[in-house]
């Protein structure tokens, strides 16, 4: 098993949520975070200066068998992609266990409903 965490653009959301979708990963957590990069300015609104150092993005956590890591990360390549610096970054880490509480199934079966993909 593996967690993905992909930061991405906020405006490209919805189109990273239907790529997934269309990818059959159907479970995952968003998070709306800020960071910091290497791009400093300020911007000037009805003559105030304001710090546009922290960056407004949102962060997907998914877990995924390792068998759909590598569709998961290209639905999110795909969807997130504008070419243009700050688009994000994705990261890839093992999952040693995974329980899920209603059943007390341990590992890639707790991920999934085994009855539906018969």
């Amino acid at each position: 098993m593996k967690k993905i965490e992909a930061i991405i653009r906020r405006s490209r959301f919805e189109d990273v949520k239907e790529a997934l979708l269309a990818a059959d990963i159907e479970w995952f957590s968003y998070y709306d975070v800020r960071g910091v990069g290497k791009t400093r300015e300020g911007r000037i609104y009805r003559g105030v200066v304001y710090d546009t150092s922290f960056i407004e993005r949102t962060l997907l956590s998914i877990v995924v068998r390792d068998k759909n890591v590598e569709k998961t990360v290209q639905a999110i390549l795909q969807a997130a992609r504008t070419g243009e610096i700050g688009d994000g970054r994705i990261f890839i880490l093992p999952v040693e266990d995974s329980i899920r509480i209603r059943t007390g199934e341990r590992g890639d079966i707790s991920l999934y409903n085994a009855e539906l993909e018969k």
